[in-house]
């Protein structure tokens, strides 16, 4: 490859402009109505909001840690919108606006942030897996679970397909090219997501990878797509087609979302240590929100009595989600051995017990103690 070749720009999917202007797409039709523009604008402002929420739940100590989407909304609501009912997601620990698609109440994420809970859904029910710390381990279990959907004949038009969450920084982690390898060489109806915010942590992405991470699934042998993650249209539209794809048996996609992750990885981070404000300004240009806020005035499609509406629906929102998060009870603490197994288990029982009388011990103590 001459280095010509290897530092041509990527071709970016995009289909609404940061001014607003919306251009069609040979390869990503979207066939969208006004509602259903409204409501993405509605999806957007809502988990921002309680985003915003949650990190400040957090500064006053109600959250133990909050991994912030700021910025990311485009990318998480465009994808989670294009998923059917008998899809499955599988998401990594940011995926907030994918879950708020899927139907999770912000007060079952809040509660794992807060400790109270160990999940707090219904993965089946939702189709939405759980949240996943450990790095990339998810796109493995997307890609058994794709897999099992294959082998049950699940696939077809109207079939299932799954899709991984994960960010630049997992593509670097052994069990994301693994998934690769797997789902590539079985066919598997999964499309992996990758939201490429910039930064893994505090490493930029020129550390991680260089040639543009899209271009990474040709050497597994499925097709990968860049898309602009900032354009919850061209997200829609692309993730659309890559699910179709998925379903209908032609295999799996990377779809490389690229954007920027404009508040801390988590809130333990303090991103000022290593980007500049001048990189940050830059990215607050193609804000995902007021582009589309902007197409939607432009093309009639909005106005301000919406626009009010969907304000005044955060805000009461917001006052939901702090009283929520301020009122929920703690677990009583023999609930940790509760769903260990399916079924009873006599090694989980004898444990519980020796906890239960550990527990005990300390309140037999302090009534000695009131003697």
């Amino acid at each position: 490859m001459s280095n010509n070749t290897a530092h041509e720009e990527p071709e970016l999917v995009q289909l609404l402009t940061p001014e607003g202007v919306f251009t069609e797409h040979p390869d990503y039709p979207l066939d969208i109505d006004p509602e259903e523009l409204r409501g993405l604008y509605r999806d957007l402002v809502m988990v921002r909001r309680v985003d915003t929420e949650a990190v400040a739940l957090q500064r006053q100590g109600e959250l133990g840690l909050w991994a912030s989407l700021l910025g990311q909304e485009a990318a998480q609501i465009g994808s989670g919108r294009a998923l059917r009912p008998d899809d499955m997601a599988f998401p990594s620990y940011r995926e907030h606006g994918v879950a708020w698609c899927r139907g999770i109440e912000p007060r079952e994420l809040l509660g794992m942030f807060r400790g109270v809970t160990n999940g707090g859904w219904d993965p089946a029910e939702h189709g939405f897996h759980l949240y996943t710390i450990v790095i990339g381990s998810q796109a493995l279990h997307a890609t058994g679970y794709a897999m099992g959907v294959q082998r049950d004949g699940s696939v077809g038009e109207d079939g299932a397909a799954v899709i991984a969450y994960f960010g630049d920084g997992a593509t670097s982690q052994g069990d994301t090219n693994e998934a690769f390898n797997f789902a590539a060489v079985n066919h598997a109806p999964v499309v992996f997501f990758c939201q490429n915010n910039q930064w893994a942590i505090s490493e930029p992405l020129e550390r991680q990878s260089r040639v543009p991470l899209y271009k990474r699934a040709a050497g597994f042998g499925f097709p990968g797509v860049r898309v602009d993650g900032n354009d919850v249209l061209a997200c829609l539209a692309v993730t659309r087609a890559a699910l179709n794809s998925a379903r209908e048996g032609q295999g799996p996609t990377l779809i490389e979302a690229f954007t920027y992750r404009m508040g801390a990885h988590t809130t333990n981070d303090d991103p000022s240590r290593y980007r500049v404000s001048a990189e940050l300004e830059e990215w607050e240009r193609k804000d995902p929100i007021q582009r589309l806020r902007t197409y939607l005035e432009k093309e009639g499609i909005a106005d301000e009595a919406f626009f009010a509406e969907v304000e005044a629906d955060a805000d009461k929102l917001g006052e939901r989600v702090r009283h929520e998060c301020r009122t929920m009870s703690d677990p009583d603490p023999l609930d940790i051995f509760n769903e260990v197994y399916a079924e009873p288990n006599v090694h989980i029982d004898r444990q519980r017990a020796e906890f239960a009388d550990y527990l005990a011990s300390f309140e037999d103590s302090g009534a000695e103690g009131g003697r």
